[in-house]
């Protein structure tokens, strides 16, 4: 039996030789290339790139010819790139979107077919479902051999680099970073983020000082090319044996963002958006609306109320993030995992441009990564997050998840509960102004459970307590 392909978040992922394979990626690029068809965009063609897992050079030609087979026009990268990178050449070349080959910060052993609408950014529920629905049996699949392809000018070998560059240079002042005189560890995760914090600010008095920056499809020294702990604990330490004033981490298809402070402390991805927000608001003197994910920082919500600007919440997932930027012309999107988007570029994660900004604020400040935190906590009060996912037998699926939803406490490790948001999973509202958020993964038989709570002797206490609520314990935990 073939494979029953099912799109997540951005796309599908899966492991290599085992359902990824070459006859499944061309699948999904058929499926892709008949929902073109159908919106009518197939006339502009598509963009792919890719990663640098295994063999994804491979797997992207494999798209391309596949799209060529349809008629379809297909700039294919000559060399692996960033996820946003591909993404703004979208938008440089006005097609129809991309195809990105990658599985961005999952295991070694998986790879992935993203997709990117005719925005830059991620195509939204409705449209992922509709490409799901077209992709059809392996011996429905047009294609046309590569060669061939090339020769009739329906793919085009294009360097992704140039287009970006020329934009993130139009989004920040590169020159004040490169003269500034500090020093920043940069650690790409073996990904597609190498070389490029160096090719952007070096040269000049800043000293960049990369680590894991090759193509290594392993991806050693880390469970997987995620910018969360214990991935980031090589980035911590090169942190504190070179006296660095930051460092900044990309996931495995630099869309994502991760930092390590001065003392060589990993900064979660909730306090990182709240830094983000304050750079824009109080720092570029930007406004506008600001979109999160139900999972992510009420600091955010605080700022809001702070500079006057409108805070929107989202499910999880950039699936939804960027249709709710475009829509508001919202000032930065993001979500708990890391990725930030920003108005006047793509509504698209962008690991690149994020550590850049984040760069500019330590910079221009001329605050520490420490005093900058202290600084937001004096606007918006402590905030402390935790989370832990924890596996469950597939087939008490439904059992763990009536228990959940029937589950009506009224206190969570001593906070009043004040309010539940059930918008992408159970969000319950506590009095001191934090959350507890419980989510089922929908590829795995996986619970995540998340809290952000204004005492940081909470955090443990109330994860403990999510998890009770799903019947479940930390012995499963990934």
């Amino acid at each position: 039996m073939e494979t029953r392909i099912r799109f997540g978040t951005d796309g599908w992922r899966a492991r290599i030789a085992d359902d990824y394979t070459f006859a499944n990626v061309r699948r999904c690029a058929q499926g892709f290339a008949a929902y073109l068809k159908r919106r009518g965009h197939a006339d502009n063609g598509v963009v792919i790139g890719y990663d640098r897992r295994f063999a994804s050079e491979h797997f992207a030609a494999a798209a391309a010819e596949v799209l060529a087979g349809n008629g379809i026009r297909v700039f294919l990268a000559d060399a692996a790139a960033p996820t946003p990178a591909t993404a703004y050449n979208i938008i440089a070349k006005q097609t129809a979107g991309a195809v990105v080959i990658t599985a961005s910060h999952n295991p070694p052993t998986d790879n992935g077919f993203k997709v990117r609408n005719e925005t830059g950014g991620a195509v939204d529920p409705e449209g992922l479902a509709e490409i799901e629905s077209l992709i059809p049996p392996a011996d429905q699949v047009k294609c046309m051999e590569l060669d061939e392809a090339i020769e009739k000018g329906l793919v085009e070998y294009f360097d992704p680099a140039p287009a970006y560059i020329e934009q993130i240079q139009r989004m920040v002042d590169l020159e004040r970073i490169r003269q500034a005189g500090i020093t920043v560890v940069v650690d790409p995760m073996w990904g597609t983020g190498a070389g490029w914090f160096d090719r952007l600010i070096g040269g000049g008095r800043t000293r960049v000082i990369s680590i894991h920056n090759e193509r290594n499809p392993i991806f050693p020294e880390m469970l997987r090319p995620e910018p969360i702990r214990p991935n980031v604990d090589p980035c911590m330490a090169k942190v504190r044996e070179v006296g660095a004033d930051i460092g900044i981490i990309n996931d495995g298809d630099a869309d994502r963002l991760g930092v390590v402070d001065e003392k060589g402390n990993f900064v979660d991805q909730l306090r990182v958006y709240g830094l983000m927000a304050m750079y824009l608001l109080e720092v570029r003197g930007e406004r506008g609306p600001i979109v999160k994910t139900l999972s992510t920082t009420s600091m955010l919500e605080r700022l809001g109320e702070i500079y006057g600007v409108p805070v929107y919440e989202t499910g999880v997932g950039f699936k939804y993030v960027a249709p709710k930027m475009i829509e508001v012309n919202a000032m930065v999107g993001g979500e708990e995992s890391g990725g930030y988007a920003f108005r006047g570029h793509i509504p698209e994660r962008d690991g690149i441009l994020a550590g850049l900004y984040m760069l500019d604020l330590v910079v221009r400040t001329g605050k520490s990564v420490t005093e900058l935190l202290e600084h937001l906590f004096s606007q918006v009060g402590p905030h402390y997050y935790g989370r832990v996912d924890v596996f469950f037998d597939e087939e008490k699926r439904e059992v763990v998840r009536k228990r959940v939803e029937s589950a009506q406490p009224e206190r969570i490790a001593g906070f009043k509960v004040t309010g539940l948001n059930t918008m992408d999973g159970f969000k319950y509202l506590l009095e001191d102004g934090g959350w507890l958020l419980i989510r089922f993964s929908g590829t795995e038989p996986l619970i995540r459970v998340y809290t952000e709570t204004t005492q940081p002797e909470a955090v443990q206490a109330i994860l403990n307590e999510g998890l009770k609520l799903a019947g479940l314990d930390r012995a499963r935990a990934d």
